[in-house]
């Protein structure tokens, strides 16, 4: 193809400069009809014998270069000189016919160049207009609503993204207009399949998260194994999470749980306006998202305390860029240092505080018992002192549905801790104590992308390439999203829940090992031939099953639909005392028997599940 597009231009080259060498004036060259056959004649064979010889046409066009222009030059030269033998033959060769020649080498290499820099220079813009193409995706935005439509109008000219229709489940609205766009329903994986293909869609647009919930078994399994990409356009200004407006890809936690618990914004707002709000923990994963929504809500001033240099150096950056305007202040301390607490206290006189330092991971706590009762109970006891000593107005503790009929030391801890804290309040509303602190207790399940939690565990798993780790087939936990939990904290601050403990609906438990294929599979990879599954067996005080911790017959109902007060067993302040003492000494003195025996004894529910700590039970 490449020999017969050079030889034609080489040819017609030839043929050109003839026809210009016809038009001058009569007498200065005069040929005729035989002259014209042997110029063309000898040109087209000349030009193919050439080519052939010097193989010009191996070479690749788009990396044509200046030795290949050699090899062309010298291709050409050599036509030329047989042309001239040629017509030497039979001709008596005039000046005039030099000049012919050299004008048909010259113009001959113009169009074989200029041809084959035309063609590397559309093949570029091809090029360009493919990966223009390739990164703007062709993308079907889910649902007839507002916020659909809103997307369609927000990305009309986006260079990223292309809305090439609107993908419905209602089959009633198949081919209507929407926005402009045509309106699809797909039945089946099928459907779906020949649809992509027709639009050459890249993607399915979801813009609220309960429509990804909503198809989470259908439409979503769908892309997944079909390898189409689900993506998510988060609210513009949505609280605490998905801080920019772009689109981005949909995450496993998008499509875990149920509809998110509304709260009231505007009385928590109110509540928090004003003050001076101390968050323990403030570097870690709650904690800092407490910091994040506490900056929103007008506060004077925001006390940040954590024994983590690093992340609390980190988290000051965040603040720093994000807001601006907002007074906070860094503290790096230990809640078990009483006289740093006091330091925090007595300086900056803290208005409500936040306790969500805590040491969580059950397996680390089962290994280091003195540590978890040190930090979570004996810490506790001391933020909860020092809000008394200095007056502060309500503080609010962090605990965990791990501490409902505790299998491990680390619930137990959790649970001593509450058992202080409340009846500590219960005491001052009893008038048996001085003060004036009121004290909340939150319990609520695992939290989704907290540090250390399963989510980005598995995340890493599968960017290594597996395997991904389940510790048993039937395991099963409760999860909420991070800004959700914190704002339902808030919530429960806001609430008539003084002294109380505050459990949140947690929703359906879910399947960690559902958990894992579903993230396998939204990572593109096919479970078992991708990424491996590997069930390791449960770990020393993990629990195969969690508590409910909503349920009607052992809660109490707040105004809140979503919050529920936890009838729990209540303890005389002097008890809870005189054990978080006695725990202390042995904490410090790393006494575990003894020590594991007496939290037994204070927590009787307190049964330890594949531990060494069993033998310490009960019998």
């Amino acid at each position: 193809m490449v020999l017969v597009m050079d030889v034609l231009l080489s040819s017609t080259a030839s043929a050109l400069v003839a026809f210009v060498a016809a038009l001058l004036p009569t007498g200065v060259f005069m040929p005729n009809k035989a002259f014209w056959f042997t110029w063309m004649g000898t040109a087209l064979l000349s030009s193919l014998v050439l080519f052939l010889a010097l193989r010009t046409y191996t070479i690749i066009i788009r990396h044509t270069s200046f030795k290949d222009m050699i090899r062309f030059v010298i291709a050409l030269a050599g036509k030329d000189v047989m042309m001239l033998i040629a017509l030497f033959a039979f001709y008596e060769v005039e000046r005039v016919i030099i000049i012919m020649l050299i004008g048909d080498l010259l113009l001959s290499l113009l169009f074989l160049m200029g041809v084959r820099l035309l063609m590397i220079w559309a093949y570029d813009v091809y090029k360009t207009r493919v990966r223009e193409l390739q990164k703007c995706h062709r993308v079907l935005v889910y649902g007839a609503s507002d916020k659909s439509e809103s997307a369609i109008f927000r990305f009309r000219n986006s260079p990223h993204y292309n809305i090439v229709g609107v993908l419905s489940s209602n089959p009633s609205l198949k081919r209507v207009k929407f926005a402009d766009k045509t309106v699809y329903y797909v039945k089946d994986r099928k459907d779906l399949d020949r649809l992509t293909l027709s639009l050459s869609v890249s993607a399915i647009l979801f813009t609220k998260k309960e429509d990804a919930r909503a198809e989470n078994d259908r439409l979503v399994k769908y892309c997944t194994s079909l390898g189409i990409k689900l993506l998510f356009l988060p609210e513009v200004g949505e609280l605490g999470e998905d801080k920019g407006v772009g689109i981005r890809e949909v995450k496993i936690e998008d499509l875990l749980g149920r509809e998110e618990i509304r709260v009231s914004m505007s009385d928590i707002f109110s509540g928090f306006a004003g003050k001076t709000v101390m968050v323990t923990g403030a570097a870690g994963s709650i904690g800092s998202e407490l910091c994040r929504q506490l900056a929103g809500f007008g506060i004077a001033k925001l006390i940040l305390y954590d024994n983590a240099e690093t992340p609390m150096h980190n988290l000051r950056l965040e603040l720093e860029d994000t807001f601006p305007k907002l007074e906070f202040v860094p503290v790096i301390g230990d809640v078990r240092s009483s006289m740093r607490l006091d330091f925090a206290f007595r300086c900056y006189r803290p208005d409500v505080v936040f306790h969500a330092a805590a040491y969580k991971h059950v397996p680390l706590m089962e290994e280091n018992p003195c540590e978890a009762v040190l930090v979570n109970v004996v810490g506790t006891s001391y933020v909860a002192d020092k809000c008394i000593e200095y007056g502060v107005e309500k503080m609010v503790m962090i605990s965990t549905d791990k501490a409902v009929n505790p299998t491990n030391i680390m619930g137990c801890s959790k649970r001593l801790a509450e058992i202080y804290v409340q009846s500590l309040g219960l005491a001052i509303e009893k008038g048996q104590h001085e003060g004036k602190t009121l004290f909340v207790t939150t319990r609520f399940g695992n939290v989704l992308g907290s540090n250390g939690s399963v989510i980005p565990r598995f995340r890493d798993q599968i960017s290594k390439g597996g395997p991904v780790t389940v510790t048993h087939p039937e395991i099963t936990r409760y999860f909420m999203t991070i800004p959700e939990a914190c704002r339902l904290v808030m919530e429960a601050v806001v609430l008539d829940t003084a002294n109380r403990i505050c459990v949140f609906d947690m929703g359906e438990p879910v399947k960690i090992d559902t958990l894992a294929r579903r993230m396998i599979e939204l990572s593109g990879l096919t479970v078992d031939k991708d990424i491996k599954i590997e069930y390791t067996g449960l770990r020393p005080g993990e629990k195969l099953y969690e508590e409910v911790l909503s349920n009607v017959e052992n809660t109490e109902p707040t105004k809140h639909g979503r919050i529920r007060i936890a009838k729990v067993r209540t303890y005389e302040y002097s008890e809870a005392k005189e054990a978080v003492d006695a725990l202390d000494k042995l904490a410090r003195k790393v006494e575990i028997p003894e020590m594991v025996k007496l939290m037994k004894k204070v927590v009787p529910e307190f049964i330890s599940k594949n531990s060494k700590f069993s033998v310490y039970d009960a019998k």
